[in-house]
């Protein structure tokens, strides 16, 4: 009863932290029908910022690193990104009224990474003096890319089978380059080759980690907003992808835990390290997932895979995943 009662209260805390307390003001404007709008051009800023600075960050840490530490955290990023996908088909696409290429562009993005959650996860874990491995970050795209690459290709070929795809073939390499390409992933990876292969200690130290806690909030009052906004649209949908927003999330995250305490006992990795792979796995993209599965796959429904991520799965991922997860840490190790 001790352990229950301290972890409803850690999780009680956590409304009031920054992080959280700006995404259920963002929901509570939007339920009270407030006319704020943040300009589209401030959230991008706040978007490439904080990729900028998880990139930098990860990639001065990788320079320091031992890369063979990185390994078995990398091939379970990837495991686990494309293991979502595949978890989805057998679970929400075989469910009664849901269709199946919209069932795996949910799949597709629950499988890929959101960096705001991340970042969440990473500012609280700094709170709680929590360490990790400062790399551990520059596992997103690891996760991210298999997940939305295995979406689009299993989508097409349901296209093909059915025969709607006119004879058109699925391109895995050309679908992993525009993923590159991509706004969320190229800022990413700009991030970490200069903290790789340059020394950006000072303009780090200088710009990029001061205003991240700042454009973090932003971000979170934005997809607070979003979040009310898209839960009508998941309504006249199907309530099966509220169900499947609600619980894969900690499924995912729980699948990744283990994982990550495997890799603990065999090579080291921090307890930090392990909470932040749940949470990679337990997030659902917001940034890179949406336009790139909106290209890949054109015959899904928007509604229901931005809907349930944004409405229902961010806000558990967020609200209840990473205490969680925090909780479940300080217990096992």
């Amino acid at each position: 009863m001790d352990i229950v009662a301290e972890f409803g209260l850690r999780v009680l805390g956590q409304f009031q932290s920054p992080t959280l307390a700006f995404l259920i003001a963002g929901i509570l404007l939007a339920a009270l029908g407030s006319k704020l709008v943040i300009p589209d051009a401030i959230y991008k800023f706040a978007v490439f910022m904080l990729l900028m600075r998880i990139g930098l960050n990860g990639g001065m840490e990788i320079r320091e690193a031992d890369l063979a530490d990185m390994i078995l955290p990398a091939l379970a990023a990837m495991t686990l990104g494309a293991g979502i996908v595949l978890l989805g088909l057998v679970t929400l696409a075989r469910l009664p009224g849901i269709k199946r290429e919209d069932a795996i562009a949910t799949a597709g993005l629950f499988g890929a990474v959101s960096a705001s959650t991340l970042g969440a996860a990473m500012v609280l874990l700094e709170q709680e003096d929590i360490a990790y491995e400062a790399w551990v970050p520059a596992l997103y795209p690891f996760m991210d890319i298999p997940a939305l690459v295995l979406a689009i290709v299993l989508a097409r070929m349901h296209a093909e089978t059915k025969g709607k795809s006119k004879g058109k073939r699925a391109g895995v390499w050309a679908i992993v380059r525009d993923s590159l390409q991509g706004s969320a992933l190229s800022a990413l990876i700009l991030g970490l080759l200069l903290g790789l292969f340059t020394r950006p200690d000072q303009v780090f130290d200088t710009f990029y980690d001061p205003l991240f806690r700042g454009l973090l909030s932003v971000l979170m009052l934005i997809m607070g907003m979003e979040a009310w906004q898209r839960l009508n649209e998941l309504r006249r949908v199907a309530q099966w992808y509220a169900v499947y927003a609600a619980i894969m999330p900690m499924v995912h995250g729980l699948i990744a835990f283990a994982l990550g305490y495997m890799i603990h006992l065999v090579t080291g990795f921090s307890p930090g390290g392990v909470i932040l792979l749940a949470v990679l796995a337990a997030s659902s993209s917001d940034i890179s997932g949406p336009p790139t599965l909106r290209a890949g796959i054109p015959s899904a429904n928007p509604s229901s895979y931005i809907g349930s991520s944004t409405s229902v799965g961010t806000p558990i991922a967020v609200g209840i995943g990473i205490p969680f997860f925090i909780a479940l840490a300080e217990m096992v190790f």
